[in-house]
């Protein structure tokens, strides 16, 4: 049995076991999809017995289910290999899902120590510091040597155990779900779709009459944005684009089958010069690029990046992986994934040093497995906003998570039966993306979808309002921000049974956001000279 812990020596304790059912394989061959390589006839043949589950191409490493009882056997032909660096069984943690670790470390000191004394105790552990993690002082990415293999848990533990370190846990990462599912703008304002009017929307539109998001700087973190489309091409929109996956560098574009950032970035904020208008289409935007696993430290380097750059609000529709919503049976529903510490400092980060210290405000999809958001570390985490799903008619999309840590909800597609076939949005330029160049998708081009959604979809939408609260009262701390979002929040839905004594409902959280609301109630908090200044 193997174990680390998050959130220091008394935190919650992940477990992992050996899996004879899982193998993981690394291929000398970087940023190739993981499970395409020239492999020798006989490893091909052992290949061709595993079932593809996930994987990072960027690191070149697949996760694959094998035959029960198969894994040590397949492992060692695959091992034989040229082409393959390693092959080995996988993990599960304590809930059952694939977990991968590295031969890296996640390493934050004591505040009071030295930078030559950190050194000293990374040294003697026989650690290398690839990087500072930026995110909390005497913070580190470290590796250890290669080769290491499981030992890095019990390293990690011992250094854990020591008085000086405050946090330690090896790097794991796991399947990353894209919270998205599968034109007439309807969640910003009325409309029509197909001859049946629609209003169940977030009250966009009205709210644009004082805001547009004029001056902020909206980042949305996902798996690669098209930035040459033309709803992101008005002058001085883009601002710090980044990739901090491999290939790092200032290049976010999507890579081949990642469509996923493009829409999402088009519904916070398109320009609405063409076809699609975001929520805030007058925001700036930051496109940052993420593929690496999930709790990998490339993901606390976003959020890193994204303060230093002067994003105002941050936008993650990703998480953890969802059951199936149809199916209450799938034990994927019980998996409880806690949030890691790279990546909790990362956000503590944002929310206490973006924005000149008033923080960033962080809107995350709340998942669309129907199942307890609390089980997820990262869409509950308190200092983030967790975005539901509701659909068409005011109702629950079927698909929705649901808990105590749903904040709010934001129109989206309901998973059908439904009167419209979800959220019309950007996508990836000309024959690329979820619409290849059928109008019946969205529009001849291909520039545009008429399909996407999911929470994917809804927490963008709530990522737009917030800048269009902050650019109509750019004072706000992002805990404000967030409170605004409740006060001014629609009841949907609403029975004697829904909400509770203070108003929160588990599917809906305060209801559904009304943008024109909360613009109105920040522009009320403004200070009295700044407003009559501005009349």
């Amino acid at each position: 049995m193997l174990s680390c812990r998050f959130g220091g020596g008394s935190g919650f304790r992940l477990e992992l076991e050996d899996n004879e059912d899982l193998v993981v394989v690394r291929s000398v061959r970087r940023g190739a999809r993981h499970d395409v390589s020239p492999l020798s006839s006989p490893s091909r043949t052992a290949q061709d017995r595993l079932t593809p589950l996930f994987g990072f191409p960027e690191a070149g490493v697949g996760v694959y289910a094998a035959p029960v009882g198969d894994a040590p056997n397949i492992a060692v032909v695959l091992n034989e290999d040229p082409e393959v660096e390693f092959a080995g069984r996988g993990l599960r943690d304590q809930f059952g899902a694939p977990v991968v670790y590295t031969e890296n470390v996640f390493v934050k000191f004591r505040d009071d120590l030295s930078d030559s004394e950190c050194a000293a105790v990374l040294a003697e552990a026989g650690l290398t510091v690839k990087r500072t993690a930026g995110s909390a002082p005497n913070a580190y990415f470290a590796g250890a040597p290669t080769g290491i293999g499981r030992e890095v848990f019990p390293l990690a533990e011992r250094l854990l155990d020591r008085d000086d370190v405050d946090l330690c846990h090896p790097e794991l990462v796991r399947e990353v779900s894209r919270k998205g599912m599968f034109p007439q703008q309807w969640h910003l304002g009325p409309a029509v779709v197909k001859g049946v009017e629609v209003v169940a929307h977030a009250n966009v539109v009205e709210a644009w009459a004082d805001s547009r998001g004029d001056g902020i700087v909206l980042c949305v973190i996902d798996d690669g944005m098209d930035v040459a489309h033309p709803e992101f091409a008005s002058p001085g929109k883009l601002v710090a684009p980044r990739s901090v996956s491999r290939p790092r560098g200032d290049d976010p574009r999507p890579g081949d089958g990642d469509n996923h950032g493009t829409a999402c970035a088009g519904v916070a904020c398109a320009d609405g010069v063409d076809k699609a208008s975001g929520v805030a289409p007058g925001a700036r935007f930051m496109p940052v690029r993420l593929v690496s696993g999930l709790g990998s430290q490339d993901e606390a380097d976003a959020f890193v990046w994204a303060t230093d750059h002067g994003a105002d609000v941050i936008s993650c529709s990703w998480g953890p992986a969802d059951g199936n919503w149809w199916d209450p049976t799938d034990p994927v529903h019980n998996q409880v994934v806690p949030l890691p510490d790279n990546t909790r400092l990362a956000i503590e980060y944002a929310v206490t040093r973006g924005r000149g210290g008033k923080g960033c405000v962080i809107t995350w999809a709340a998942g669309n497995g129907a199942e307890s958001v609390d089980n997820d570390g990262y869409a509950s985490y308190p200092k983030v906003i967790a975005v539901a799903a509701c659909n068409d008619q005011g109702r629950q999309s079927r698909y929705s998570d649901h808990g105590t840590a749903i904040w709010c909800s934001f129109p989206s597609n309901n998973g059908s039966p439904s009167r419209t076939p979800g959220i019309w949005t950007t996508d990836r330029h000309g024959r690329e993306g979820y619409n290849l160049g059928d109008e019946s998708l969205g529009d001849a081009a291909g520039d545009y979808t008429n399909s996407f959604g999911g929470t994917s979809s809804a927490c963008p939408g709530v990522a737009g309002v917030a800048a269009l609260i902050l650019a109509a009262n750019p004072g706000l701390r992002w805990d404000e921000v967030k409170d605004l979002l409740r006060a001014s929040a629609d009841r949907i839905d609403d029975n004697s049974h829904e909400y509770d004594e203070n108003g929160h409902s588990n599917r809906y959280g305060f209801g559904r956001v009304n943008a024109a609301a909360a613009v109105r109630l920040a522009v009320s908090k403004l200070p009295l000279s700044v407003s009559v200044a501005g009349n």
